[in-house]
């Protein structure tokens, strides 16, 4: 069964509604609209975001025949040496954000990088194109919880540069001005119009 509707209109594959809250505010300022569809897609091992956007949004096509979009990030740590990368999920499942902050109680640099992968796909292209994000900062010392449930993942310990708080303790709207996902889905937007 194949979908169709006029106009464009694309899918946002996700299960996570923080990732699909951010990404709609963020397309909307394009008048990009776009709906969710919760979707596990087998995520390959690699230690390139893209290699593992594209094998998700090809999937996700093949099983819904959609206009699709998947996003990947990673946090990558410059005092180890770039972890846990395109494993950030799986690490903040794992050891989560006090874990990865015993694993810098010695480092001298606290330097990291939010680096997010959007790929869309559609069943009318011959492969998906690709868009990334990046935004340097720091991880602080210790998890800073915002007053309202803001925030997910890494976010209380990621301080973009030029900040003076974390992810976490920003509005929605805040994050949605700097981040890597917002560069990302911002770049895709002025391809996909």
């Amino acid at each position: 069964m194949s979908f169709r509707m006029k106009g464009r209109f694309f899918f946002f594959a996700t299960n996570n509604i923080n990732k699909f809250n951010e990404a709609r505010i963020i397309l909307d300022q394009s008048r990009i609209a776009v709906g969710m569809i919760r979707a596990k897609s087998l995520e390959i091992q690699s230690e390139s975001l893209e290699e593992i956007a594209r094998a998700s949004v090809m999937e996700a096509v093949e099983k819904y025949a959609l206009p699709l979009a998947v996003e990947d990030a990673g946090l990558f740590v410059e005092a180890l040496n770039g972890f846990p990368g395109p494993y950030a999920a799986y690490v903040y499942k794992t050891i989560g954000n006090e874990g990865l902050l015993k694993l810098m109680e010695n480092a001298a640099s606290r330097k990291a990088r939010f680096k997010s992968v959007v790929a869309y796909f559609s069943p009318q292209m011959e492969s998906p194109v690709c868009f990334d994000g990046v935004v340097s900062g720091e991880l602080v010392y210790e998890q800073r919880k915002p007053a309202l449930t803001m925030g997910f993942g890494f976010d209380p310990i990621f301080k973009p540069d030029g900040c003076d708080k974390t992810f976490a303790q920003m509005s929605v709207k805040e994050k949605c001005a700097q981040s890597h996902r917002a560069t990302a889905f911002l770049k895709f937007a002025e391809w996909y119009r």
